[in-house]
């Protein structure tokens, strides 16, 4: 019998994987895991861009359009979902250009994810480097704590015998598990499955909405304060500011050049689900919303509603693997352990990276402020400001510009049109999402902390039912007054 046969190959951009011929089991087995774990096609970064860009956030724009209003709700998603394509496309351009140089001085990367902090390094220098880092970790950071929040939001829906701060605790566990995953191509099953996910609960916020009907008295009177309407909008800068993890899908694809215009095409499809179902709920329930960052909260429990949560919970985990898997790569490099071909060794040091993450989702448990403060202090330089500006200082020179891999395109301007665009990004950002978003954005997270306080163990949760009167002057140690005399008692007398 001929044995079987082990053929070692090498796929661009990842780590070396195996295939096997020889036995018919062992080549099924072998095609069923290349299907669901070994993806890096261009349909594999949409799904991985338009799954990773809207998550829990889809729950925080109907709380975004009653602080800023329907018209700049809409508007400012279509604004920001362009500028964000943008700068993702300045990305992609700005990888190429480095993994070509390297790749020209014979650079291995087989074992080895290029990361945006090493793009910068190689093309602008440590400087560069260091502030990309620091911004790009601390984002990631925080939008990993973001989706243990959510978690704990959403579960509490169904079951709310637990308080939100015990299911964080409960949720940080599982989502620890994302340490087992070793890149963004084995993400290939879970990308298509969370984008069906979000897709599902879009479309039951927007029907539910709509047949649930405008409740009694509904106002919409948003925008009311600035604090409250630079808040939305620097919760919606975040909506659209998901690639910081561009360049680690860009690395996973079988050819990355083919990138360039994915995250528009993601952003196309993003808009779909978020402006009707932000829309809606805002129709609906008006300024009930300010009081509630979690459109769940105000739905009615139903068997659509329990597996519009269920599902999102899964893709919160699905998300909480894509912020944090390049915070495992960091790690790793950092402690020399990221070349390591052992899954379970670099699972195993991989851990430690959760655990801060799970102790700051319990410090500040503010579900939907917490997005605008990230939004406006780190998704402001990470997604937009930086890359905007290194594409400027990259090709700055008239020599960097001519042999350039990648030449913008004409309906832009070529290059004059691309360094105009790129400084209205970096002004218009700065000013309107740093400067003014975070100003109100830390106005509203401060106003949190002051009003519920750190470690609180259930934010925004529905305060417990009042007694009935017959029980209150026992619990007041009073004698009872007469319903007569307190007429808005007199219900609960019955």
């Amino acid at each position: 019998m001929e044995s079987d046969k082990v053929v070692e190959t090498v796929i661009v951009g990842n780590y070396v994987e195996m295939e096997t011929e020889g036995k018919p089991n062992k080549d099924i087995k072998s095609r069923l895991s290349n299907f669901f774990w070994h993806g890096g096609s261009v349909y594999d970064a949409w799904f991985s861009c338009a799954s990773n860009q809207v998550a829990q956030v889809l729950l925080t724009l109907p709380y975004s359009f009653s602080q800023l209003g329907m018209l700049s709700g809409i508007l400012f998603q279509l604004f920001y979902g362009l500028l964000g394509s943008w700068t993702a496309y300045l990305i992609s351009i700005l990888y190429v250009e480095y993994r070509t140089r390297k790749e020209r001085e014979k650079v291995d990367f087989r074992n080895h994810v290029i990361q945006w902090f090493e793009v910068l390094d190689g093309l602008l220098g440590k400087h560069w480097r260091n502030v990309g880092l620091a911004f790009n970790c601390t984002f990631l950071l925080f939008g990993s704590v973001i989706q243990l929040i959510a978690c704990a939001s959403n579960i509490y829906y169904i079951n709310d015998n637990l308080d939100k701060r015990t299911w964080t605790y409960i949720f940080g566990a599982c989502c620890a598990t994302t340490v087992f995953i070793p890149s963004f191509r084995n993400y290939r099953i879970w990308s298509f499955l969370g984008l069906i996910m979000t897709t599902y609960t879009a479309w039951y916020l927007a029907i539910a909405s709509l047949l649930h009907g405008q409740v009694e008295g509904v106002k919409h009177s948003g925008p009311s304060k600035l604090v409250l309407y630079f808040t939305g909008a620097t919760n919606i800068l975040y909506t659209f500011g998901g690639h910081a993890v561009t360049v680690e899908i860009m690395h996973a694809m079988w050819k990355p050049q083919s990138f360039k215009a994915i995250y528009l095409y993601a952003t196309l499809f993003v808009l779909t689900l978020t402006l009707p179902s932000a829309s809606a709920v805002y129709w609906a329930f008006g300024d009930m919303l300010l009081n509630h960052s979690n459109a769940f909260a105000l739905l009615p429990k139903s068997p659509f509603r329990d597996m519009a949560v269920i599902l999102m919970l899964i893709h919160q985990f699905i998300t909480f693997g894509f912020a944090c898997t390049p915070l495992y790569f960091v790690w790793e490099k950092a402690i020399g352990m990221h070349e390591c071909k052992s899954l379970c060794k670099r699972a195993a040091v991989r851990l430690p990276v959760v655990i801060p993450i799970w102790f700051l989702a319990i410090i500040f448990p503010f579900f939907g402020p917490i997005n605008s403060t990230v939004g406006s202090l780190l998704v402001s330089f990470t997604v937009y400001i930086i890359p905007a500006l290194a594409h400027i200082f990259t090709f700055k020179s008239a020599a960097a510009r001519e042999n350039a891999v990648e030449q913008p395109p004409k309906f832009v301007g070529r290059w004059a049109g691309t360094y105009t665009i790129n400084v209205f990004v970096v002004v218009w950002v700065l000013i309107v999402g740093f400067g003014f978003g975070g100003w109100a954005s830390m106005v509203n997270f401060i106003h949190q902390i002051d009003t519920f306080g750190l470690f609180t163990k259930c934010y925004q949760c529905s305060p417990p039912p009042l007694p009935p009167a017959t029980q209150l002057p026992h619990l007041l140690n009073a004698t009872a007054p007469s319903p007569l005399h307190h007429p808005h008692l007199a219900p609960h007398a019955h």
